[in-house]
């Protein structure tokens, strides 16, 4: 099972996120990653969680529409320009970066970020002989392993983490 990033749209009103954060929460479904960006009437939300399709399935039968997108997770060193290089591995190969998300667990002192990419077939192969893809990372294989790296957060924050 690949690492898997759900994207669903919601109203842009006091509650919305807080009524996922509510679903997500009461089911124990953690979250190693969110990104919400605004616009005038919705919500644009991407989430990385420990049950995808349990995530998901909770999230449909509430009324929302998710859609699910596979993540390939890369290295990247604390120094300015690392995730540049990145960037350009993947333009050079044409491959069109379609999300980025910072997860919370790191490999040793280096950050593990998560893509979603136009080919994933051929970013994967890039990034690996441009040395980004490392063992860890590619031994990363579910979204529940990811969490199961991450540092322990208490249950009765699980709600508030969204």
């Amino acid at each position: 099972m690949a690492l898997e990033e759900l994207a669903l749209e919601l109203p842009n009103r006091p509650g919305a996120l807080a009524r996922v954060a509510r679903i997500l929460a009461r089911e124990r479904i953690n979250l190693a990653a969110i990104s919400v960006d605004p616009s005038a009437r919705r919500g644009h939300v991407r989430l990385v969680v420990n049950n995808p399709a349990r995530a998901r399935a909770l999230l449909i039968k509430a009324g929302f529409t998710v859609d699910v997108h596979d993540l390939i997770a890369v290295r990247l060193e604390d120094r300015s320009g690392s995730f540049l290089r990145v960037l350009e591995v993947l333009a050079g190969a044409k491959v069109n970066v379609q999300s980025v998300a910072i997860l919370v667990v790191k490999e040793g002192t280096q950050s593990l970020v998560a893509l979603a990419t136009s080919d994933m077939k051929r970013a994967r192969k890039v990034l690996e002989g441009a040395g980004f893809l490392s063992e860890t990372a590619e031994r990363i294989i579910s979204n529940a392993d990811l969490l199961a790296a991450a540092p322990a957060i208490p249950p009765q924050s699980v709600g508030l983490l969204l």
